[in-house]
């Protein structure tokens, strides 16, 4: 009896002693554990669905067309008909508001897109082969950093009739510079670890290194970079449109939208309230999901945490 219920307690204490062992998780599940902890981040991915859901759904539910004139509705106020009221045509501007967000959202995430693509090949190059190849790479780099984006786009805009394929590659090309610098960093510090080294001597070409070694290991800077552009060119669009240099009438975006609103604000105050709130939440939504990412993939803030 004695010998079983020393057994028992031993085992007892095994469990206990097992229980207290912390489970040690991979990588990605502990950025996912931060970044679930993130209230803010997980504020603007609930935002970010939701929106993403309006402007993509929403317009199929609206019985109105977005350039539709109806001049017996000129500034019409919200009513049943018109939730938001119409704008100086008579167009209903809940419908504009939805299809405007599908152009300006588009327009941000494929210039990000573009952008990081760019930014991390050229990143990359001058990472991974340093010497001239950098230097030259990074010249090139700060030559782009010193053009003024907005002036240059606006008389191109002048020259060429912008159109968003136009706007999308226009400004992607002035964009990619922080994401290149990023992606350069963190290849001079990847190409001098021992497995790069190992992978070197055993005599694997260099696409193959930087793909299935160097660039893996870079995702998370180039995720965050990516996120965090997408609020900047939407801004960019939004910016240019509202100058007239951007998505031309009677194409809606949010940024003509407001340019249109600037004489009848004050009779229909939801033609600039309406549009510029929208853009309001889809830069903050977006930037709440970078800054969440950004402490979630970081492992520094998760020991001082």
């Amino acid at each position: 009896m004695f010998l079983f219920n020393s057994r028992k307690a031993d085992i007892a204490k095994r469990e206990e002693q097992a229980s207290n062992v912390e489970v040690v998780q991979s990588p990605l599940k502990q950025a996912l554990r931060r970044f679930r902890k993130n209230r803010i981040a997980i504020t603007g991915v609930v935002m970010l669905t939701l929106l993403v859901l309006i402007v993509i759904v929403g317009p199929l539910f609206m019985q109105y067309n977005p350039d539709t004139v109806d001049l017996y509705s000129i500034n019409e106020g919200p009513t049943a008909e018109h939730l938001l009221g119409c704008d100086e045509l008579g167009r209903d501007l809940l419908t504009r508001l939805l299809y405007g967000g599908r152009i300006s959202i588009a327009v941000g995430l494929t210039a990000a897109l573009l952008s990081i693509v760019v930014g991390s090949l050229v990143g990359a190059l001058a990472g991974f082969y340093g010497g001239i190849v950098d230097n030259l790479l990074m010249r090139f780099t700060d030559l782009v950093l010193t053009i003024p984006s907005l002036p240059l786009l606006m008389v191109l805009s002048v020259i060429f009739k912008p159109s968003p394929a136009f706007l999308v590659v226009m400004i992607a090309c002035l964009n990619w510079t922080a994401s290149a610098r990023l992606v350069r960093s963190r290849f001079l510090t990847l190409r001098s670890l021992d497995y790069v080294r190992a992978a070197r001597a055993t005599g694997e070409g260099d696409l193959r290194m930087i793909l299935t070694h160097l660039l893996p290991n870079t995702l998370d800077v180039i995720i965050v970079t990516a996120t965090l552009a997408v609020g900047n060119a939407i801004i960019m669009e939004s910016t240019l449109s509202f100058l007239g240099c951007g998505i031309n009438p009677p194409t809606a975006s949010w940024g003509n939208m407001l340019q249109n609103a600037q004489n009848t604000m004050t009779i229909q105050p939801f033609t600039a309230i309406a549009p510029g709130l929208m853009i309001l939440l889809t830069v903050l939504a977006f930037n709440f999901v970078g800054d969440g990412l950004d402490d979630a993939i970081d492992p520094k803030r998760d020991r001082q945490g």
